[in-house]
């Protein structure tokens, strides 16, 4: 089953060749690695983000409430305030996210230009 000096002479010449003309069009382009700088989020990854640590605030509390709830026997009672914790948990995360987006460089400042009334 192995293959014959020839043809991995030639596979051999072709991987050197591929790399030689890599490396060419590598320095004309003028490219090199790529970068990992910091991550771009766009508008929907972060609206995406913020929908998601909605839900899972309400879904925690759901499941903290409703495993209370079995526990003590208090059918609704827990269950309803640990989703409203929840809820609260949630919001107050979306808040912070939000505050994030407008931390980041190059993001434009609140207000409409042309309201500074140069007070």
């Amino acid at each position: 089953m192995g293959q014959d000096p020839d043809q991995q002479d030639a596979r051999a010449r072709d991987a050197e060749r591929l790399r030689q003309l890599e490396a060419r069009l590598g320095e004309r382009t003028g490219t090199g690695p790529a970068s990992r700088g910091e991550e771009h989020f766009s508008q929907a990854n972060m609206a995406w983000r913020m929908v998601t640590e909605l839900v899972a605030g309400l879904g925690i509390g759901f499941g903290i409430g409703f495993g209370l709830d079995y526990v003590f026997g208090t059918t609704p009672f827990l269950m309803i305030v640990f989703v409203l914790f929840g809820l609260a948990a949630g919001i107050k995360t979306m808040l912070r996210t939000a505050n994030e987006i407008g931390k980041e460089p190059g993001a434009r400042p609140s207000g409409n230009p042309g309201d500074d009334k140069g007070e």
